[in-house]
């Protein structure tokens, strides 16, 4: 489990396809933080688990075909900025939101404003427009954001979201360009609603 308040930014430093998996390695150096092996890391929103190394040296990671074929993954090149966060523990403090680090599909990115505030439109996937609601919680590439506006338009619903100065310097948002694909977690609790309500009509 995560809260979508990332802790570093780091960069793509290696990608090596092998037979069943796909290594990738990040360097965070700035990043205190020293995570053992097997120990789960967001990295755009995409939890991986590690399997050697650390921030300084990198942080390997073996991606499954699965992974690639539901998330973004696959398009990262080398030095390519990606957001890190651990995963949560008891003492954590939770300032975003729940956030499990399984990818629920990808948005595009459909206008970027940058004059007065930095908002951002995005397009949701066409099952996931249902959990969209206004200043609810969304994570967009493992950032923990609220909604500031949901919009029912024939292509789908798109959202906006606002980005404080904060955000934009400690995450990869601010490089997101319009065409730009992310990863997108809608809130669990809102799935899990949708999901009981769906089965108490099926019962009546």
């Amino acid at each position: 489990m995560f809260t979508g308040l990332v802790q570093a930014l780091g960069s793509v430093a290696s990608i090596e396809r092998r037979a069943q998996t796909t290594r990738l390695r990040i360097v965070a150096p700035a990043w205190e933080h020293r995570p053992d092996l097997g120990a789960s890391i967001s990295v755009n929103g995409c939890c991986l688990t590690l399997v050697e190394g650390d921030p300084s040296s990198g942080l390997a990671f073996d991606v499954i075909p699965q992974t690639l074929a539901v998330t973004n993954i696959g398009s990262l090149v080398v030095g390519s900025p990606v957001n890190l966060e651990p995963a949560a523990t008891p003492m954590t403090f939770l300032g975003g939101h729940v956030v499990l680090g399984h990818v629920d599909g990808l948005a595009e990115v459909r206008e970027i404003r940058t004059d007065g505030e930095w908002r951002v439109r995005v397009l949701l996937p066409e099952s996931l427009g249902q959990f969209a609601v206004d200043k609810g919680s969304i994570s967009l590439d493992g950032v923990s954001l609220t909604i500031a506006r949901v919009e029912d338009t024939t292509s789908g619903t798109v959202i906006d979201v606002c980005l404080i100065p904060e955000t934009l310097a400690r995450t990869n948002l601010a490089r997101r360009v319009v065409g730009d694909r992310m990863h997108v977690e809608v809130d669990h609790l809102a799935k899990l609603v949708a999901r009981q309500l769906a089965w108490m009509h099926r019962v009546r």
